[in-house]
């Protein structure tokens, strides 16, 4: 009488262990169950923060435009904002601008965004820096 149950048991574990594969338009290379090759996502370049104008004196730089990032925290229950978000935020977009440096005017938390009942945020200038 215990085996009837041990064998469902067994049963329902192994329709568990099924690998699922979903039905999908394959192509050729997917159809023999090689995966095709693709490419990483690219990586936004590099892009270095100056807090000090005096620091690009002797370099020659082009400006693009301003950038900003921003950290919202939308109730009290969230997590806090963060500055260090926000200047990674504010980065990735002076990247997506070419630029290759950030001249950094201010981070701040305010209180004043709307839809957000605290938020970081950094403002700068994007910058294409030619070194020497």
């Amino acid at each position: 009488m215990r085996f009837i149950p041990l064998c469902l048991l067994a049963l329902l574990l192994t329709g568990c262990v099924h690998e699922y594969h979903p039905i999908s338009s394959a192509t050729p290379a997917t159809q023999h169950g090689s995966e095709p090759a693709r490419k990483p996502a690219p990586r936004p370049a590099p892009v270095k923060i100056y807090t000090d104008a005096t620091d690009l004196v002797s370099k020659p730089f082009r400006d693009l435009g301003e950038v900003s990032g921003d950290d919202c925290q939308s109730s009290t229950q969230d997590s806090p904002p963060n500055i260090a978000t926000a200047r990674k935020r504010m980065q990735i977009k002076a990247s997506n601008l070419k630029a290759n440096a950030v001249l950094l005017h201010k981070c701040e938390i305010v209180t004043t965004t709307a839809g957000c009942y605290r938020a970081a945020v950094c403002q700068g200038s994007a910058l294409q820096v030619t070194d020497q």
